[in-house]
């Protein structure tokens, strides 16, 4: 199928279907929401702040009566909270048949998570290993083919992995740190894609980008650092550049529902640079297939959260 129109129109009826969004309460998590909710999906908003979390489900609901949407507390950036929600989700629900990895902060300030890791390298790819190692028996018992969905960022294609100092504390650069965690994403959903194919699992691990979307996401960092001209710079940029959130979440819309959809597939806007425009299928890094980083990344991941996956390790 062209996606050169796709939009939110073209989703199936997602009903009796189960979806996670990180993130939800806001930006392209939020606008994800509405738009599964509004096919029909019941949708766990799970959100650092519950409080700002029930504030978005109303709205949701006042566009979508009817709209099934739960939210659950998830700090990323806490393992304990991770494990929490899992646990929860599970005593609650039955099944789980997409679960999207949306939720992240963008070029901060350094600083470290409950559990001691660099806070972008730990929210953006750790807290989302765990969460998606947790509930990984529940995706796969789900019956049909279940997806995972990790939203990474055109960033991704500057990234390094600096095993060596993967928490910046030898040397910080916000960027860097940004665009290591980005590249992580990438390299975790090939991996899990790869890991579960080898064990001939019904779950698809896709990997998505938003292009320039408008969110709250590019304010964190200017507003942590006391910035007042680089804020206003983003929000010119935003102005000018960006698309709006709910186009921005269209691709990962696209990876979570489109039926053409394949694990391992990378899906961005297709518009100018691929900041913009309708979803398609496309590349990303030559460092986002390399599979002995890839591995290296699982081992050090499965070390720092805990977290083992039940997936045998794939051959060349």
């Amino acid at each position: 199928m062209s996606t050169d129109d796709w939009s939110t129109t073209d989703m199936p009826d997602l009903s009796g279907q189960t979806a996670i969004v990180t993130g939800a309460n806001s930006g392209l998590g939020y606008e994800a929401t509405r738009a599964l909710a509004g096919h029909g999906a019941d949708v766990v908003m799970a959100c650092r702040d519950v409080e700002r979390g029930e504030e978005a489900r109303k709205e949701i609901r006042e566009a979508v009566p009817g709209a099934s949407l739960t939210v659950f507390e998830l700090n990323l950036a806490d393992l304990d909270s991770v494990r929490s929600f899992a646990e929860r989700f599970r005593r609650e629900r039955a099944g789980l048949d997409v679960l999207c990895n949306n939720a992240g902060v963008m070029a901060i300030p350094r600083s470290e998570t409950a559990d001691g890791f660099e806070t972008q390298f730990g929210v953006n790819h750790l807290g989302h290993f765990a969460l998606t190692g947790l509930l990984l028996d529940v995706l796969r018992e789900t019956p049909g083919e279940t997806r995972v969905v990790t939203q990474s960022s055109g960033v991704h294609e500057r990234g390094e992995m600096d095993f060596d100092d993967l928490h910046g504390e030898a040397s910080y650069d916000p960027w860097d740190a940004y665009a290591q965690s980005k590249l992580a994403n990438l390299l975790f959903a090939y991996e899990l894609d790869r890991r579960l194919r080898a064990a001939s699992a019904s779950v698809r691990s896709v990997a998505c980008h938003p292009g320039y979307a408008a969110t709250n996401l590019q304010r964190r960092g200017p507003e942590q650092r006391g910035s007042r001209l680089r804020l206003l710079l983003m929000q010119a940029a935003n102005a000018v550049l960006a698309q709006p959130a709910d186009r921005g979440a269209l691709p990962m819309l696209y990876a979570a529902t489109a039926p053409d959809v394949d694990g391992g597939d990378y899906i961005g806007p297709g518009g100018f640079m691929q900041m913009r425009g309708a979803p398609e299928k496309q590349s990303s890094s030559d460092a986002s297939y390399d599979r002995e980083s890839a591995r290296r990344l699982w081992s050090v991941s499965e070390d720092l959260t805990g977290v083992t996956y039940d997936l045998p390790t794939p051959h060349e």
